[in-house]
């Protein structure tokens, strides 16, 4: 499954606190089904069952802090997309910290 890390950045905004349009754009990912999420301090984690799910999430929450009167939005995507076996985003940590574990 194709997982991607997203970062959505409003600029030029009043105040520096973002957590309001970010509240916004993770709205899109809660009317979603089939998806997997995950809130990250710099991002939010999402895994899809298609690279094609994943874009069209990334578009719309991209759209949704426009619609919130922004004027400006930058928008970091990030995509894992791995085909020779099937990850998760709970495989991928778990394959760091078992690695963590052997030291």
């Amino acid at each position: 499954m194709p997982i991607m890390n997203i970062s959505i950045i409003p600029l030029g905004t009043k105040n520096t606190s973002l957590s309001r349009y970010i509240a916004e754009a993770e709205r899109i990912l809660l009317k979603e089904k089939n998806i997997k999420t995950q809130i990250t301090a710099m991002g939010t984690i999402v895994e899809a069952d298609s690279l094609k799910k994943l874009l069209e999430i990334a578009c719309r929450m991209h759209e949704r802090v426009f619609a919130s009167g922004i004027k400006r939005v930058l928008t970091k995507i990030e995509i894992d997309d791995r085909r020779d076996k099937k990850v998760s985003i709970e495989s991928k940590v778990k394959s760091v910290k078992e690695k963590l574990e052997r030291r």
